[in-house]
């Protein structure tokens, strides 16, 4: 999809070096995806505590004691 984004050059630019990611739109991509992916764990973590899955690590993984 095409679209047209009045973006702070600078910014872009320093995300670009860090990410170390060669175009634009890979940046975006990326920083898009990072953001859904945090989005996701936040809403996540307010189960933690709530859910009790009753779960044997140990035999899940097949090891014996």
């Amino acid at each position: 999809m095409r679209t047209t984004l009045d973006l702070p050059e600078e910014l872009l630019d320093e995300a670009m070096k860090v990410t170390q990611t060669k175009t634009k739109t890979g940046v975006i991509v990326l920083a898009l995806e990072e953001l859904v992916r945090k989005t996701k764990i936040s809403e996540l973590k307010q189960y933690k505590g709530k859910i009790d899955l009753d779960i044997n690590l140990d035999e899940l993984r097949d090891r014996t004691s």
